[in-house]
């Protein structure tokens, strides 16, 4: 995956808070076994932790800037995402909502964009406050993504993904697809409580993973606002592999072999390694949103 290395990053859409801290409240799910559960449960889910049940204490948490902003300073033109993961995450995310804002107008409706923030460790959201063990996650109350981005060193380490830049920029434009689904109200869906292979829950996430695909395949011909030119000028098929082997890992049948030895499909919140391949590649494949009706 590779960059137009003059185009202007929007850093706009990005909020740096690495390196704050969050003082008085305290999450009520950590690390260890514990926030093993929380990611087992939070993984791409689409909802915030309020849900998950990572509300914070009784004492309201605030964040206090201190090392934070580095992408500001630092991520300025396309070649700084080809020498830099948080760079180039923030030049997937404008790609993603470059893409989302001309299919919004096309459809003759107005995409609201929304907002990534990178931090560590924990922070604090209009859905409660979330440790890094959540992994990535959309709240929906204040619309804005969540990411550790120690998290894509966990989906090789942990989950036994390939890795790579496409991988990575599979999370976000996911997290984004479920962004869509909220200015949509199909992510309503997923918030009814039921588990299982087919249940709404999962259907949501098959979705999310279809999005992905379909800003994937447009991904170098929509033009970046800045340039008129599109802001990510090649993808390869390894790159689309990579795509695929991270929908895999974090297929709930992989999750539940590797850390419970067994397979539980009544338990599914977001589909089996297969399934989440298979609705990747269909957007990819049809570059088509209505061809997403993982509902049907």
């Amino acid at each position: 995956m590779q960059f137009d290395d003059d185009a202007d990053l929007d850093t706009s859409e990005v909020e740096d808070v690495r390196g704050s801290r969050i003082p008085g409240g305290r999450a009520t799910i950590g690390g260890g076994i514990a926030g093993l559960v929380a990611l087992l449960l939070g993984l791409f889910f689409g909802v915030g932790p309020e849900q998950l049940g990572l509300s914070s204490g009784d004492q309201e948490p605030r964040t206090v800037p201190s090392s934070a902003g580095e992408v500001q300073q630092s991520c300025r033109k396309g070649r700084d995402a080809n020498a830099r993961e948080d760079c180039r995450l923030v030049a997937v995310v404008n790609s993603t909502q470059d893409y989302w804002k001309q299919e919004f107008t096309r459809r003759g409706g107005r995409y609201a964009p929304a907002t990534t923030v990178f931090f560590s460790e924990r922070v604090n959201t209009a859905c409660g406050t979330a440790t890094a063990a959540v992994g990535p996650f959309y709240c929906p109350a204040d619309r804005q993504v969540y990411l550790d981005l120690g998290f894509f060193d966990e989906l090789r380490t942990k989950f036994g993904a390939s890795g790579g830049p496409f991988a990575q920029a599979y999370v976000v434009a996911h997290e984004y697809g479920h962004h869509v689904q909220n200015l949509t109200g199909t992510l309503r869906k997923a918030q009814d409580g039921q588990q299982g292979a087919n249940s709404n829950a999962v259907r949501v996430e098959l979705q999310a993973d279809c999005y992905a695909g379909v800003w994937a395949h447009h991904a170098t011909r929509t033009p970046d606002e800045s340039t008129g030119r599109p802001l990510i000028t090649s993808l390869t098929d390894q790159d689309i592999r990579d795509g695929l082997d991270a929908a895999a890992a974090v297929g709930d049948d992989r999750i539940q072999e590797r850390f419970q030895g067994r397979v539980s499909p009544e338990s599914w919140t977001h589909g089996s390694a297969r399934q989440r391949q298979q609705w990747f590649y269909e957007g990819y494949r049809t570059g088509d949103i209505d061809r997403c009706n993982t509902f049907r």
